[in-house]
């Protein structure tokens, strides 16, 4: 359980696996501040607490320093930050075009690079130091048709991640939560109806796709103290990862 006294940043806080994160937090007794480029339809509520909504584009490097300055103005610390903003829409690279995989580049690793570099500003000159836990992807250890881009730059965020542990240490510790399949209001979009996302749930073998409450749990575990030895880490987070595909192909039942 996280300190009561943390204050906690989540980038793309405002739905899906972000909002999540937010409310384990919340739940958890932590002072949560969630951004995005737009404000949320309903306030990210947990445990009779809100989170506060800051908007920002995370893209603008000069930005996310302003953002980081002015939350430790406000609330005195910013004691643990988790880049959960990312994403992408399906689309198989010789359909797509160059501009529009630089910006899913851009989003899934520039984005946390320049958060991670504004949130150490002010980590590495507090006592207490700081975490910073990146949201990567399975996509990034494996290939991802459809999400090419996406995948690689999940994998440099693992990587990124790795390296800032190594440097920022011992003042920030620096992990990676390696999410697979999740459920989210999303979803649809992604794996069609309700029997299509129980036929990919199907394939997990803990037989269900991520909740963000999953998620969120693992964060707060990597942001408290119980993580102190805990640092250039990668949690995978895939309820036990996918069934090799030759076993189906094969008819083997295992």
């Amino acid at each position: 359980m996280t300190d009561t006294r943390q204050v906690v940043v989540v980038t793309g806080g405002t739905r899906g696996v972000g909002a999540g994160i937010a409310r384990s937090f919340l739940a958890a007794g932590a002072r949560v501040v969630v951004c995005a480029r737009r404000p949320p339809a309903a306030p990210v509520e947990a445990a009779g607490r809100s989170a506060e909504f800051r908007a920002l584009d995370l893209r603008d490097a000069e930005a996310a320093r302003a953002f980081f300055a002015g939350a430790v103005a406000d609330h005195g610390a910013v004691d643990a930050l988790v880049n959960n903003a990312g994403g992408t829409p399906f689309g198989l690279l010789a359909e797509s075009t160059a501009a529009r995989q630089t910006k899913i580049v851009e989003l899934n690793l520039l984005a946390p690079l320049y958060a991670s570099l504004a949130a150490h500003e002010v980590m590495r000159t507090q006592e207490t130091g700081g975490s910073i836990t990146m949201i990567g992807s399975v996509s990034g250890s494996r290939p991802s048709p459809g999400s090419g881009a996406y995948g690689a730059a999940k994998a440099g965020l693992e990587n990124l991640a790795a390296t800032m542990a190594v440097e920022w240490a011992p003042a920030v510790r620096v992990n990676t939560v390696v999410l697979g399949l999740a459920r989210t209001e999303s979803a649809a979009l992604h794996y069609g109806d309700e029997e299509g996302i129980a036929r990919v749930a199907a394939t997990v073998p803990l037989g269900r796709l991520a909740d963000p409450s999953d998620v969120g749990d693992a964060c707060v575990f990597l942001a408290s103290d119980r993580a102190r030895y805990i640092s250039g880490a990668a949690l995978h987070l895939h309820g036990g990862g996918e069934r090799p595909a030759f076993l189906a192909a094969a008819s083997v039942n295992h």
